[in-house]
C-alpha cells in the first residue's frame, strides 16, 4: 500500500470541528486506530503483540533477545491537536517496511513497529504513559489511580475498552529491542533554517507536568459580596501569570494549557480547580528553579504542587545517532518536546530519532503540516535505516 493511501485511511478517525484531532487514551477513537494498526499488521502477516500498557508491537519475524530493530510512534492527539505528531511515524514505519520488502530486503534481525499509547497524556494528564510504564518509570498504582476530567480511572477506562491485563512493567518486551528509532514531524522550524528534509535528533531537554491543587469556597455568583469571596478560579488566573514570569525569570518555558474547575457552573464561584502545568528547559537546573518560584506563590495562595511526571535531559544513543546521520546526511539537532523515544533511552536502550521538516513550525495544533514530498523523503530515510540496522 502507498504511503497516500496509508495516510488517508486515517486521515478522519477523531477528525474535530477545529478541523484538528481528538484521539485520546482508551476511547472509542482510540479503539478504531487500535484495530486500523492490527489490522494494518495483519495484512503484512506481521505478528501482533500487546505488553502490560496495552501498547501495541507488530513483528516481522520472531522477536528474539536484544536485537529487535523497532520503529514506529504513537496514534494519539492533544485536544484538537494535528495530523502528524504521531501518526506520521507509525504511518511510515508501515511504508518503510512495504519499501524494504519491495526492494527484496530480508532482515538479519527481527523488525516491529510499535504503536505506544497514551503519548501525549491528554486524557489521563501524564505524557508518555504507554512507555513510562512498561519501562517502570511510572508505577502501576501510579497509573491506575489516575483519572480524567469525568473523575474516570485509567484502570476503569482500560476495563470499559476490553483490556484485561494486569497494568505493570513488562522487561520481557524490553528485552526484546535491540535499538528504537522514532521519526516524527518536527515541532519547530530548525530543519527550514538548515535547508534540510530530514534531520537526527541527539537530544531531548528536561521537562515535566505538574498538578496544582488550589482550593475555595463554593458559593452563589449573584448573591455573594466580592468581598466574601473565595475563588479558587482567581486563585488559578494569578497563578498562570506566575508561571509565565517564573519561566522568564529561569530562561525556560513554562505552559498552563489546562484547567479543571470543581463544580464548574457558570453562575457558581470555583471552590476547587486543578492547574496543570507543563515545564521545560535546557537545563534541568532552570526548570527546577522555575518550579520552586511558581510554588512559592502557590503556597502563598494556600494551593500544593504534585509533580505528576519528570524526565531528565536525555541524550539519545551518541553513536546511533551518528551512524544515521552519517547514513542520511542529514543534520543533527536537540528537540523541547518530549517522546516515547526520551522514555526508552533512560531506560538504557539505545534510541534514536527522525524529524520530517514542517515548515510552518506548528504543532499541538490543526496548522500543523508537512508535505506529501517531505513525508515521502522520510518514509524513504526511514526505509534506509531499517536496512542498515537489521542487515
Amino acid at each position: 500500500m502507498t504511503f497516500a493511501a496509508l495516510w488517508s485511511s486515517i486521515l478522519e478517525v477523531g477528525r474535530a470541528p477545529s478541523g484538528g484531532y481528538r484521539r485520546f487514551a482508551w476511547t472509542r477513537e482510540d479503539h478504531t486506530l487500535r484495530e486500523w494498526f492490527a489490522g494494518e499488521a495483519a495484512s503484512r502477516g506481521l505478528s501482533l503483540t500487546e505488553d502490560r500498557a496495552g501498547n501495541q508491537w507488530a513483528w516481522w519475524g520472531s522477536p528474539g533477545r536484544g536485537d529487535g530493530v523497532v520503529l514506529g510512534s504513537h496514534l494519539d492527539s492533544v485536544p484538537d491537536g494535528g495530523a502528524y505528531d504521531g501518526p506520521l511515524g507509525v504511518v511510515s514505519s508501515f511504508a518503510a517496511v512495504d519499501q524494504a520488502r519491495a526492494d527484496g530486503f530480508e532482515p538479519g534481525k527481527p523488525v516491529a513497529i510499535v504503536n505506544f499509547g497514551d503519548e501525549e497524556g491528554a486524557r489521563f494528564g501524564v505524557a508518555c504513559a504507554g512507555s513510562r510504564i512498561i519501562t517502570g518509570a511510572m508505577t502501576a498504582a501510579q497509573a491506575a489511580g489516575l483519572s480524567d476530567s469525568d473523575g474516570v480511572s485509567m484502570a476503569t477506562a482500560r476495563r470499559k475498552a476490553g483490556v484485561l491485563s494486569d497494568i505493570g512493567p513488562d522487561p520481557e518486551t524490553l528485552s526484546r529491542i535491540g535499538c528504537f528509532v522514532e521519526l516524527h514531524v518536527e515541532q519547530g522550524r530548525a530543519l527550514v533554517f538548515e535547508d534540510a528534509v530530514v534531520g537526527v535528533g541527539t537530544s531531548i531537554w528536561p521537562h515535566g507536568r505538574w498538578r496544582i491543587s488550589v482550593p475555595g469556597r463554593a458559593n452563589h455568583a449573584g448573591t455573594t459580596a466580592l468581598v466574601d469571596r473565595d475563588d479558587a478560579l482567581l486563585k488559578a488566573a494569578a497563578l498562570v501569570q506566575a508561571a509565565r514570569s517564573a519561566a522568564e525569570s529561569n530562561g525556560c518555558v513554562a505552559t498552563v494549557g489546562r484547567l479543571d474547575v470543581q463544580p464548574g457552573g457558570v453562575n457558581a464561584i470555583a471552590e476547587h480547580v486543578d492547574v496543570w502545568l507543563d515545564a521545560r528547559g535546557a537545563s534541568a537546573a532552570s526548570v527546577t528553579a522555575c518550579v520552586a518560584q511558581l510554588e512559592a506563590d502557590a503556597q502563598a495562595l494556600g494551593a500544593t504542587l504534585h509533580r505528576m511526571s519528570w524526565t531528565d535531559d536525555t541524550p539519545f544513543d551518541p553513536a546511533l545517532a551518528t551512524r544515521l546521520s552519517q547514513l542520511l546526511g542529514a543534520p543533527m539537532l536537540s528537540t523541547g518536546a518530549g517522546h516515547d523515544a526520551g522514555i526508552l533511552a533512560n531506560a538504557g536502550i539505545p534510541t534514536a530519532m527522525l524529524f520530517v521538516r514542517n515548515p510552518t513550525g506548528v504543532s499541538h495544533a490543526p496548522d500543523e503540516f508537512a508535505s506529501e514530498e517531505d513525508c515521502l523523503a522520510g518514509v524513504s530515510a526511514l526505509t534506509r535505516v531499517l536496512k542498515d540496522l537489521a542487515a
